[in-house]
């Protein structure tokens, strides 16, 4: 069975360099994008925003940029990363953002990857990382740094400002020239970099316009990363291509004191995030209730959430000040948005929602989700191997998600290669069991569940240690819960919480037996975390490998502080 929206897929413009001529056109004056500056947010209008995309484009195309060639960009969210990428792009080259947290042997290997003709750096400091700049035509950087004579260098101020050039180029781009690359998050050995079309960006644009009617009017406040599709594809075009005012959170979702003076500032409409995030601001909402009325003003429309699952608590305290949270699922690979949750539902774990306009979903036979739609990619880069097992003969794209669908929408199960077999030969899948670990602990950021060809699971258990300090509403808290404010005190309270777990869990081969809580944040930096703040299996799976043998009985030598709870 096959399922499709019932709305249409309105028509769209055919390239990027449309798009912005459009816009510049209906909403000279409007703000497209702000900064803050000192304590204020200084706005770029369409008008010189489009001026500055012009004139790059003429500074590119004067460094022998062709249509097709890669500019690799390492930098963080900031204006001119975003005028430099809608340059490069619109013109019909490819830019391939990578993540500037990346230390010098990640960034490296995925700049040489991607074969780019120019490098992106936002200063020296991403200048650094790159072992041999003299080996790519030019390195563009934003602020001043310091270069062997060997290295071709030019300055972003330089290029832009060294032409009048006030015509856009790119206006005959067929729609599925390729225009982004993006690698996906987590990839063990050869890197996944995922190549998508003007068509894939902007048909999920056209689509999310249906839905969700945003205009000029609307307002978003943004700190996920540009180089990862939930940010730099589904959020940043969301707001380029409705004329909305995109807001720079300037600390990044790092400080959340910061980004909550921002959300003051700003007064976003709209507002897309992880978990995580929305856990910190109900943390603090605990502490002072004068922030009720600043979060929760009369023109904030929705949350949008991805990633993990938001805990129902926290759910639960936006939805009592009336504000609906929209709940989507993809990959990059198509996009990235494929389902969205209807706000007149209420709310069930595991549920992503209906396919948006343009997209179908079918499942295989064992439950595997797939999808067709003008969003899906064209393939991945230089990976033979990777493209042949990812589409169907007749065209179906594989997600690698397991699902099933419900009459209120596509649920999600696990991903594919995650489920695994005990030595008894039963199926466990790991997700399932980690999202009724974390769904109602405040107090936990992460869970992990192993134990492929072993008698029984365990699981890995990373704590959110800032709630040690912050204590919380009761609200926000499961019944019963005794609130510790230490990471002993808290393996105390999870032995028992898994205990009565375990005991609500019919399936008994599915019971974890024991638990080990790590002192340890996982981060973004060492791949632990995706850019959306997701557990990196993979990744976890290696990194903690000596823990996870140890709770099966090994000797391995374990670096963190730890707790191990016998749950048997």
């Amino acid at each position: 069975m096959i399922y499709s929206s019932p709305i249409s897929l309105p028509d769209y413009p055919s390239n990027l360099a449309v798009m912005l001529n459009e816009m510049r056109d209906r909403l000279p004056h409007q703000a497209v994008y702000q900064e803050r500056k000192t304590d204020t947010y200084l706005p770029v209008t369409w008008t010189v925003f489009h001026q500055e995309i012009c004139a790059l484009q003429a500074g590119l195309q004067s460094l022998s940029l062709s249509k097709g060639d890669r500019v690799a960009i390492l930098s963080r969210n900031c204006r001119e990363m975003l005028e430099i990428e809608l340059a490069v792009m619109s013109m019909g080259a490819i830019s391939v953002p990578i993540f500037a947290g990346y230390p010098c042997e990640q960034a490296n290997r995925l700049i040489e990857y991607c074969d780019p003709k120019i490098v992106v750096v936002a200063d020296q400091n991403q200048f650094d990382k790159i072992d041999n700049p003299g080996r790519y035509s030019t390195i563009i950087h934003f602020t001043p740094i310091k270069s062997d004579k060997d290295t071709k260098t030019i300055s972003f101020e330089h290029l832009v400002s060294t032409t009048n050039h006030s015509e856009i180029l790119g206006l005959d781009l067929a729609p599925q020239t390729t225009t982004l690359m993006m690698y996906t998050s987590g990839t063990m050995g050869i890197p996944k970099c995922v190549q998508l079309t003007h068509q894939n960006i902007l048909s999920q644009q056209a689509a999310m316009k249906v839905l969700w009617k945003l205009d000029h009017h609307d307002r978003f406040l943004s700190f996920l990363p540009w180089h990862h599709s939930f940010g730099g594809i589904f959020e940043k075009f969301a707001a380029i291509t409705s004329g909305a005012t995109l807001s720079l959170e300037h600390s990044y979702g790092k400080n959340i004191d910061l980004l909550l003076d921002n959300w003051d500032k700003v007064r976003p409409t709209v507002f897309f995030s992880v978990p995580r995030i929305y856990q910190e601001i109900t943390s603090r909402l605990a502490q002072d209730s004068k922030l009720e009325e600043m979060i929760f003003h009369s023109e904030l429309r929705f949350i949008f959430t991805a990633a993990a699952p938001l805990p129902r608590n926290i759910s639960d305290i936006f939805q009592s000040h009336g504000t609906p949270i929209i709940e989507g699922w993809g990959l990059t690979e198509t996009s990235p948005c494929c389902t969205i949750t209807d706000p007149k539902e209420k709310r069930l774990p595991g549920i992503v929602g209906k396919p948006i306009p343009g997209v179908s979903i079918s499942l295989a036979d064992d439950g595997e989700i797939r999808i067709k739609g003008p969003n899906v990619m064209q393939g991945y880069y230089k990976n033979d191997k990777s493209n042949e097992a990812a589409f169907t003969d007749d065209g179906w794209f594989n997600t690698g998600d397991v699902g099933e669908f419900t009459d209120i929408g596509l649920r999600l199960i696990s991903r594919k290669d995650r489920i695994f077999k005990l030595t008894n030969a039963e199926k466990v899948v790991p997700t399932e069991i980690e999202n009724l670990i974390t769904k109602d602990c405040s107090y936990l950021s992460h869970a992990y569940v192993v134990g492929s060809g072993k008698d029984h699971p365990v699981a890995l258990l990373f704590p959110n240690k800032s709630l040690f300090s912050n204590l919380p509403k009761v609200s926000q808290l499961k019944s019963g819960c005794v609130c510790p404010r230490n990471l002993q005190d808290f393996s105390s309270c999870l032995t028992n919480c898994l205990h009565l777990l375990n005991g609500d869990m019919d399936i008994k081969f599915n019971r974890v037996k024991k638990a080990m809580l790590i002192d340890r944040e996982l981060s973004i930096e060492n791949e632990e975390l995706t850019p959306s703040m997701k557990l990196a299996p993979n990744v976890v799976g290696k990194v903690f490998k000596a823990n996870i043998e140890y709770l099966y009985g090994s000797d391995g030598i374990i670096s963190d502080t730890v707790y191990v709870l016998n749950l048997e």
